[in-house]
Parts: structure tokens; C-alpha cells; sequence
């Protein structure tokens, strides 16, 4: 079950947090393959106050294709509607067709809405510094949005901690070429939750995103996860290319769940604020998560208090039995607080979770921690790691 904001708001502190993440491990030198022992496992239970998944999740049901959230978004201008049809400039659409000012202080959500909803099977390209309130944009099946250069898209002052900039919620064929999100967290008179994502993918399928930057966000530059409307329906065949976050609270990427997902090339980095704070999080809420042919190609990390990537498992293991396959080739961490990467808190407690992570020729300034990890779960295996 999806855990609830009063559930999500249990946190470690961060002395617990400081323990848990003692490397149990010694340090990996020289060249080789190594298979990581299982350190720990067995009795304890993943939902105690010291479980590192309790620290937050997305609530359930935050992404909805008409944009609502917790809290009242500032009002929205009226769309503009254009006397003749949107200008295009060879096949693609302009923005400041559909009454888009891109001036960077007009509320520009109502009219963007209506430029990717009367976009669709075209190129919508985005020209301008909108400002939108904490609404969100939705974008559809088969949408194609491209941001020219030094274009951008950045939320007004709000006062929520629950908002996506943009959602691709049970949508198939998605197309976002070099998106500027700024979540604006210097601008959010918010004082707790985490929740605030710059792209949120839920149940989504066969999308491209091409050199994303997702900064100052409340929670995480990118979520992913499964449909929150239709049970059983997880996000499939996501490739992200050359994505930087910075400055975000939570992650610089969350995967909850998902099957074909590709990082190539990405930069996460200063990240912090509230838990867990690691540049990449892949952690399940519940049983129901899939974690099939993940693939994180040269990843960097840098300046991420919970640590460059981290692997928590604490809440996969259920009824239905599970094989997770994880890939990390070439990931750099050039220093981070939490560590460079820590795998963590697997008890199967009768069940089954099978499958392999991997990390091959990581480059890491500190050594990776395995820890509280149960020996019959997936094997870990690190190849060719520098240390220092």
C-alpha cells in the first residue's frame, strides 16, 4: 500500500540515518569482479522507526490529468484563443500561438495547457520563461515538446509540498526534447513534505526525454512509477538522455517502479534537504513494484547527502514473488555525504526476490556500504571499482 503523508513524515533522524550507513564493506581496490557478501537480513522488520523507506514516498493519487493538489494553485489567466490557426514554422507549433507570453512574469499554465493539448502529433515548441503556478502541465499521448534554447518553464511563489511541473500520467509516445524545469523551492512558503517533482512518469509508456535540467525542485528532478489510476499498470520503456538535476530537495531521480527504464549520461547533483537526498533512489513503495531491465549508463554524482545511488528494498518483498534486474555501468561519484553507493535493506521474511544489481567499472570517491541486505535476495556484484 502507498504509504500516507502522515506515514511519509516518519523520518530517521539523522544520527539513525549516520548509522545505518556505516560501510559494513571493505574497500573495493584493483580490478575483478566481486560478489558482495549479504551483511545482516532475516528478522527485522523493514516498517520499524530505523527503516530507511519510511524516511518518504509520492502519495497516491498526486498525479491527475487535471492538475489539483493539496493545496489551491494561484489563479490562472484565461487561455488566449488565437483569431486563425497557431502559427507553425515547418511543422512546428509556436507556443505564443495559443496565447503563450513566455515574458517571465505572466501565469502561463491555462495557455501552455491548451498549446500541448491542441499540439498533439506535432512539435509544440516552447520559446519563452513561462511561469506557471503549482498546477502542473499534463502531457498527452503522442505529445512531442521541444524548449528552445534558453526557453523555460518555472512556478510562481506556491505553498504546497505536492506539485509536477510536468505529469505523464498513463500516456503513451512522449516526446520532451531539452525541458528547463525550476521548481522554484526559494519561492515555496511550504515548511515539510517532499513531494514536489519536476517530471512525474506514472504508467506511462514509450517515452523519450532528451536532455532534461530539473533544478530547485521540492522533491525529486524526475519520478517514476506506476499508474496511480489503472492498478497494474507501470511506467514502461523510459529513456532519459543526459539528464541534470541540482539543487533539488529529495533526488535528483526517484524510480519506484518500472520495467525498461535507460539513464544515459546523467548529472545529479547537490542534492539535499530532506531524506533521503541521493542523486539516484530506486526503492519500491510495495510489492506490487517492478524492477525489470533498469539501466543507469555513466552516471555522475556529486555533492548528495544521502549518497550518489541508493538501492533500499525494505518494502518489495510480498505475495507475489519478484526478480529485479539492475545495471550501473561507469558511475562516477566525485564526493558525496551519504556516499558513493549503498545498497540496503532487503529482509525477505518468507518471500522471494530474486535477480541481480550490478555496478560495473564505477569510479567512487568513497567505498559502496551493503548493508542490512538478506543472502537470499538478489545478488550484488561490483566489477573493476576505483576507490578514491
Amino acid at each position: 500500500m502507498l504509504k500516507n503523508k502522515s506515514a511519509q513524515k516518519s523520518q530517521v533522524s539523522d544520527d539513525q540515518l549516520a548509522v545505518r550507513r556505516q560501510f559494513l564493506t571493505s574497500l573495493l581496490a584493483g580490478s575483478g569482479a566481486l560478489v558482495l557478501a549479504a551483511c545482516g537480513g532475516g528478522g527485522s522488520d523493514p516498517a520499524s522507526p530505523e527503516a530507511v523507506a519510511n524516511r518518504s514516498r509520492h502519495p497516491g493519487g498526486a498525479s491527475s490529468s487535471s492538475g489539483a493538489n493539496s493545496t489551491p494553485a494561484a489563479s490562472a489567466p484565461a487561455a488566449t484563443t488565437p483569431a486563425s490557426a497557431p502559427a507553425s514554422t515547418d511543422g512546428v507549433l509556436l507556443d505564443t500561438s495559443f496565447g503563450v507570453k513566455g515574458d517571465g512574469t505572466t501565469n502561463d499554465r491555462v495557455a501552455l495547457q491548451s498549446a500541448i493539448d491542441g499540439s498533439v502529433g506535432q512539435i509544440l515548441l516552447i520559446t519563452g520563461k513561462s511561469r506557471i503556478d503549482a498546477a502542473g502541465l499534463d502531457l498527452r499521448t503522442n505529445s512531442h515538446v521541444r524548449f528552445a534554447s534558453g526557453a523555460s518553464i518555472k512556478l510562481l511563489s506556491h505553498n504546497t509540498d505536492t506539485y509536477e511541473i510536468m505529469r505523464l500520467a498513463d500516456v503513451d509516445n512522449v516526446t520532451l526534447e531539452s525541458p528547463y524545469l525550476d521548481g522554484s523551492k526559494e519561492l515555496n512558503s511550504a515548511t515539510s513534505g517532499e513531494w514536489g517533482m519536476g517530471i512525474s512518469i506514472n504508467g506511462a509508456t514509450n517515452c523519450t526525454i532528451t536532455s532534461p535540467t530539473t533544478i530547485n525542485c521540492w522533491g525529486d528532478g524526475i519520478y517514476i512509477n506506476n499508474s496511480d489510476r489503472n492498478s497494474g499498470v507501470y511506467s514502461k520503456n523510459i529513456t532519459v538522455n543526459s539528464h541534470h538535476a541540482t539543487g533539488c530537495r529529495r533526488q535528483g531521480v526517484s524510480i519506484i517502479s518500472g520495467s525498461g527504464i535507460t539513464f544515459n549520461t546523467p548529472l545529479w547533483e547537490n542534492i539535499g534537504g530532506t531524506q533521503p537526498g541521493a542523486g539516484l533512489d530506486i526503492e519500491p513503495n510495495d510489492n506490487t513494484a517492478v524492477f525489470e531491465n533498469i539501466s543507469i549508463v555513466s552516471p555522475t554524482t556529486n555533492n548528495c547527502a544521502g549518497g550518489g545511488i541508493l538501492i533500499y528494498f525494505g518494502f518489495l518483498p510480498g505475495p507475489v514473488s519478484k526478480t529485479v534486474g539492475i545495471s550501473i555501468t561507469g558511475h562516477t561519484d566525485t564526493g558525496s555525504p551519504g556516499g558513493s553507493f549503498n545498497v540496503q535493506g532487503l529482509h525477505l521474511n518468507g518471500y522471494v526476490v530474486n535477480g541481480s544489481i550490478t555496478s560495473t567499472d564505477p569510479v567512487w570517491k568513497t567505498a559502496m556500504s551493503l548493508e542490512d541486505w538478506d543472502k537470499g535476495g538478489p545478488t550484488v556484484t561490483v566489477t573493476n571499482a576505483k576507490i578514491g
